[in-house]
């Protein structure tokens, strides 16, 4: 018998809000965090959308010194992993702080860090870069930060899978809890690479949304779909094992019943759908589930012509007759791509909707494709009794990542 792993506290910052609360009232009110790009001057860039967090002052949250050794990814990490522990009523003492560990990912990392070494050097020469340079641009920093701040001296790595690496890291931090390598674990992921070189790169692959206005800009499995929308952002789950949780007494918000993980190995950026048909297949197989138990899938839906096809194909391969009957949505609609942020946020949102009973919308959609043709929860929340959620990631690299999360 392994070990049952629920969720007992979350925290997220993103562009839907700064708290779960908020974040949780918006997508289920269908409300856009998209907006126009207010990080750099846009003015010679030819795209302008992004999803941005709002009212996020790091010093005043984390204090002056430490948020300026902090990239912004750090930043907006510790504050997310701050509201996740506060709200799992965990205490971190002598006693448990080494079988508390955190796995928490980025794709990119502190790019912004980056980017500023870079000019500095070529500006004014190398005794002008930070010493702190290193440290805030690794991607594994904003778990070791995590670490430090509240003192948990348990398993602790990074993940970096691209667009699935939140999805990944709330999965790996499940099996070390299944195999008694952490009683606790703080996962997720996050992301803040609205930047202008990182921009100009999306551009170039000619994988932004080629709209311009912040409410035709992410419309997944629309006909007139033209390109993902870029967002920021962190989101971080607890997660323990059943028997820590109920010998505590603590509210449990859902169950991750399921998890795998597969890789495409056919094209660094372009899904080839087998992928992610076989990791489907073989996340339902580790819950125990057949199709006919899942009742919504939160979409990786990244509004992109190809990707929305294929993630179609692929559900309809997995859950033949069934997938007619699912709910199906992309909240990116609402929240923008936060690449390696995205599917811890996804999962915090799919917790709401099996407290919620309410299913969140793809705002936005109006012209339907024959492509994607099964049932996208147009522009309305809809009411729905949700006992199993499936959620989908794919990464560039050909990773492949779905949980499963249960009502408890």
């Amino acid at each position: 018998m392994r070990k049952r792993v629920v969720i007992t506290g979350m925290g997220t910052i993103n562009p839907l809000g700064n708290n779960v609360t908020e974040t949780w009232d918006s997508v289920f009110n269908g409300r856009s965090g998209i907006g126009l790009t207010s990080h750099f001057d846009t003015s010679d860039v030819p795209d302008k959308v992004s999803a941005e967090v709002k009212g996020f002052d790091a010093a005043a949250a984390l204090g002056r010194k430490d948020a300026r050794r902090m990239d912004r990814v750090t930043q907006l990490s510790v504050f997310a992993a701050n509201e996740a522990l506060d709200g799992s009523g965990i205490e971190v003492t002598e006693a448990n702080r080494d079988r508390i560990g955190a796995i928490i990912g980025s794709g990119i990392g502190g790019i912004q860090s980056f980017h500023m070494g870079v000019n500095m050097h070529n500006d004014r020469g190398p005794r002008s870069v930070s010493p702190f340079m290193i440290p805030m641009m690794l991607p594994d920093t904003p778990g070791g930060e995590v670490a430090i701040r509240f003192g948990i001296r348990g398993p602790n790595i990074g993940v970096s899978t691209a667009c699935a690496t939140g999805t990944n890291a709330i999965g790996e931090a499940t099996e070390m809890i299944r195999r008694g390598a952490a009683d606790v674990m703080l996962a997720g992921g996050a992301e803040a690479a609205i930047d202008p070189v990182i921009i100009a790169g999306f551009s170039r692959m000619g994988a932004l949304t080629k709209s311009q206005d912040p409410a035709t800009a992410c419309t997944p499995f629309d006909l007139n779909r033209s390109g993902f929308t870029p967002g920021e952002g962190a989101a971080i789950v607890v997660l323990e094992s059943e028997e820590h949780a109920k010998a505590r007494g603590a509210t449990i918000f859902g169950e991750v019943v399921g998890y795998a993980l597969t890789n495409d190995a056919y094209h660094i950026s372009a899904p080839a759908g087998y992928g992610a048909v076989t990791c489907m297949k073989l996340a339902l197989n580790n819950a125990g589930l057949n199709t006919e138990q899942v009742q919504y899938i939160n979409a990786h839906g990244t509004s992109t012509k190809l990707n929305d096809k294929t993630e179609t194909e692929a559900v309809k391969e997995v859950f033949n007759g069934h997938a007619n009957k699912l709910a199906i949505s992309s909240t990116k609609s609402m929240h923008g791509h936060l690449l390696g942020g995205a599917g811890a946020l996804e999962a915090i949102i799919a917790a709401g909707v099996l407290k919620n009973s309410v299913v969140p919308p793809t705002i936005g959609y109006t012209t339907p494709d024959p492509d994607c043709d099964l049932d996208y929860v147009p522009n309305e929340a809809r009411d729905l009794r949700v006992d199993y959620i499936l959620s989908n990631s794919f990464g560039f690299g050909g990773h492949n990542a779905t949980l499963v999360i249960g009502k408890y």
